[in-house]
């Protein structure tokens, strides 16, 4: 009895040690991809809560308080208290959420309103006013570090000067970011993952099946010898499974775009009583992004298919396509905001992430989005080349 199980132990031990592939994704690949992806989103996450040191926000205060300079001038970020036009920093500069900077006003003779300050008369106290963007990463540092050294000294007299004490019956914000702007960033860091990992499981659905399942079926033979050339195949595969993989995504994408009215209807007591105001424009640069992307998807996942000598092995292999994808798509939630240089628009997924990113934070470029459609078809033309080639080898599609 022990022989005949140490018979079959031994047997599958062979199976799966002999195929390199099945070693490689089962035991090498997670533990590989995942302390890669912890260790980039380890080191993303903590650079967003840290000020960048070579350029550090600058500070613009206006009526500085001789009693309040020195304090300042422990702080590592750049002031500057004169030769500056407050309100065109606030409306021109800091509401843009990559600003650098933020706005620091003192009521005039500040130090003379704080030593006549008495808080048993009822009166308000002097009031500092800090804006900043909550949606620049250096902008919110710089405003914490401001307002706690400001509570630290306001606490050695006695509360006799506040900071950023909103007025009865005032409706005035200190963070410049509007409500729009907030849910706009919220939706540019979760819907491009989604979006992507919905149309992965569409093109998963169809492509290993379409492919490897029928040279497993050994269908595929059929098809070899009729009278058609190997690129009308391979164009015919990845049109008919892009189809079926973005009617998927579409009813998702639908899915999601008709459900945003709703969300943005919630309780306003969480700031998302807003509505959106995408245009047309935005929604068919989105479907036309998504339409490229998934060529490309679809195309990688062929290729792989027919590498693969059963759906089974297809599934396996296309594991660490699905970790990647995965892993770009969560770029947008720890990243600094969409790409700037147009040849980063010329990486697949990633040019598809940055500018679904861009669209839904208000940002849209037509120019990225022609650079990234333009560029996903040249990658699913090579794909159609390349799987053209491997349909013509004997070997690859009949080897078992």
């Amino acid at each position: 009895m022990k022989s005949n199980i140490w018979t079959i132990v031994r047997k599958e031990f062979a199976r799966f040690f002999g195929d390199k592939a099945m070693v490689f994704t089962t035991i090498l690949m997670p533990g590989l991809l995942i302390y890669l992806i912890y260790s980039v989103m380890g080191e993303n996450i903590g650079n967003k809560n840290k000020m960048d040191a070579d350029h550090p926000a600058t500070v613009y205060v206006e009526n500085m308080p001789e009693s309040v300079a020195p304090l300042f001038d422990s702080l590592p970020l750049h002031v500057v208290t004169s030769g500056f036009d407050f309100n065109t920093l606030y409306v021109d500069s800091l509401k843009d959420k990559e600003c650098n900077l933020i706005c620091v006003n003192f009521p005039k003779d500040f130090d003379l309103m704080v030593k006549a300050y008495d808080p048993k008369s009822g009166l308000p106290a002097p009031n500092v006013r800090i804006y900043y963007n909550s949606l620049s990463a250096n902008s919110k540092i710089a405003f914490e570090a401001v307002r706690t050294l400001l509570d630290g000294w306001e606490s050695s007299f006695c509360n006799r000067f506040n900071v950023n004490a909103q007025i009865p019956g005032s409706e005035e914000s200190f963070d410049v970011a509007t409500s729009d702007d907030v849910l706009g960033d919220i939706l540019s860091q979760l819907i491009p993952m989604l979006l992507l990992t919905l149309m992965f499981s569409g093109c998963m659905a169809v492509a290993p099946a379409s492919i490897a399942g029928e040279k497993e079926r050994g269908t595929i033979a059929t098809l070899l010898v009729t009278p058609m050339s190997r690129h009308e195949l391979a164009i015919g595969k990845i049109l008919s499974l892009s189809t079926f993989a973005l009617l998927s995504g579409l009813s998702s994408f639908l899915g999601i775009i008709l459900s945003l009215p709703k969300l943005t209807q919630a309780d306003e007591s969480v700031n998302l009583g807003v509505k959106l105001s995408y245009g047309m424009g935005d929604y068919v640069m989105l479907l036309v992004v998504l339409l490229s992307t998934v060529l490309v998807m679809i195309s990688i996942i062929s290729i792989i298919s027919a590498y693969a000598k059963s759906v089974k092995a297809a599934g396996t292999m296309v594991m660490p396509l699905m970790i990647v994808i995965m892993f770009v798509g969560l770029i947008p939630m720890f990243g600094g905001g969409t790409a700037t240089f147009s040849t980063l628009y010329m990486i697949p997924f990633y040019n598809s992430v940055q500018c679904m990113s861009g669209v839904f934070a208000y940002e849209p470029s037509l120019s990225h989005v022609i650079i990234t459609v333009a560029s996903n078809l040249c990658y699913t033309a090579l794909a159609v080349y390349v799987l053209a080639r491997m349909f013509n080898s004997e070997r690859m599609m009949f080897d078992k």
